[in-house]
C-alpha cells in the first residue's frame, strides 16, 4: 500500500492473458441475453465461474447450455433482482457455494416504460427506479460484505450514455442512469480502501433483443457514418470486452470511472457527419 520500494510492489501479476479471470467467481445480473449474455460468455471463456441472475427461465437455460457446452463453468438462478427476497435468495445461494465473489456485474436495466415527462406518473417513475437503480443498490449491498471480508473485488455497473448527456425522450430514465453512474463514482471512493474497485459502462447503439438498431434501417446502412463516429452498430461483445478489462487485474489501478462504450456518440455530442456534404454538421436537411 502507498509508496513502496519498487514500482511493481503491490501490483497484481498479469498472469495468463488468455485466462484473465481464472478461478474467479463472477455474478452477472440479467445474464441470459444481450449484453449480459455477452459478458457471461466472455467471463467463462476467461476462466471465471459465472453465476447468472436471470428473470426468464428459458433465457437462463439457453445461456447455461451454451456456456457449459463450450466447456465453461456457469450456474443460473431464476430470480427477479427488483424483488428484495429474490436478491437475498441469490446472494445466499452464491455465497453458500463459494463463500465469496470476486466480480459483480450489475447489468439489468430497461428504457421502458418510455413515457414523455408531461404524461408520466408516480407509477412510471417507480418502475424506472426499480429497473434501473434500486436493484443496483440491493444487489451490490448483498455482495459487498463478502468482498470486504476478502479485501478484493471488482464491481461493474452497466448503465447508459443517456445518464451522461441530455435525454429528452425520457428525463426520468436519464436521471436514473445518471444516478447509477454517480453511485458508481461515490462507491469507488468508499470501497477503495477495502481493495474493491467500482466502475461503470455507459452503453449506446448496442444491438440486443431489447433494443434493435438494425431492423427497418437496412436500406440506409451508409448512414452509420453519420450516426456513430466509429461508423457501425455496437454488439454485446463490444461491451463484454470492456467489462472483462474492468473485472480483471488489467485495470488494477482504475476505479471510479464511467466508460462510454458507445461508438463515440457521447464524444460526438450534437455533431453528425454528412456523407453527402463530406463534413460534420450540427444541422442538416439531408445527411
Amino acid at each position: 500500500m502507498g509508496v513502496s520500494g519498487s514500482p511493481d510492489d503491490g501490483i497484481p501479476p498479469i498472469g495468463n492473458w488468455n485466462r484473465l479471470l481464472d478461478g474467479r467467481v463472477a455474478v452477472v445480473t440479467g445474464g441470459g441475453d444481450g449484453i449480459g449474455a455477452g459478458i457471461a460468455r466472455l467471463f467463462a471463456e476467461h476462466g471465471a465461474h459465472v453465476e447468472v441472475a436471470e428473470v426468464d427461465r428459458e433465457r437462463a437455460n439457453r445461456i447455461r447450455d451454451e456456456v457449459s457446452g463450450a466447456g465453461g463453468s456457469i450456474r443460473c438462478h431464476v430470480v427477479d433482482v427488483t424483488v428484495d427476497d429474490d436478491v437475498t435468495r441469490l446472494a445466499e445461494a452464491v455465497l453458500a457455494e463459494h463463500d465469496r465473489i470476486d466480480v459483480l456485474v450489475n447489468n439489468v436495466g430497461d428504457y421502458r416504460p418510455l413515457v414523455p415527462f408531461h404524461r408520466s406518473t408516480p407509477e412510471s417513475w417507480q418502475q424506472q427506479y426499480d429497473i434501473n437503480l434500486r436493484h443496483v443498490f440491493a444487489v451490490t449491498r448483498a455482495f459487498v460484505p463478502s468482498m470486504i471480508d476478502a479485501h478484493r473485488g471488482s464491481i461493474v455497473t452497466v448503465h447508459s450514455v443517456e445518464g451522461m448527456r441530455g435525454y429528452p425522450k425520457d428525463p426520468v430514465y436519464g436521471a436514473m442512469k445518471a444516478a447509477a453512474a454517480h453511485f458508481t463514482t461515490c462507491l469507488a471512493v468508499d470501497l477503495g480502501r477495502h481493495g474493491i474497485r467500482v466502475n461503470g459502462i455507459a452503453t449506446d447503439l448496442a444491438q440486443t433483443p431489447q433494443v434493435d438498431y438494425l431492423t427497418g434501417y437496412e436500406d440506409v446502412d451508409e448512414l452509420w457514418a453519420s450516426w456513430a463516429p466509429v461508423g457501425r452498430v455496437g454488439w454485446p461483445a463490444d461491451q463484454a470486452r470492456v467489462a472483462l478489462f474492468l473485472a480483471s487485474d488489467q485495470s488494477a489501478f482504475v476505479t471510479g470511472h464511467n466508460i462510454p462504450v458507445d461508438g463515440g456518440t457521447k464524444a460526438g455530442g450534437g455533431w453528425l457527419f454528412s456523407p453527402r456534404e463530406g463534413r460534420f454538421v450540427n444541422r442538416s436537411r439531408n445527411l
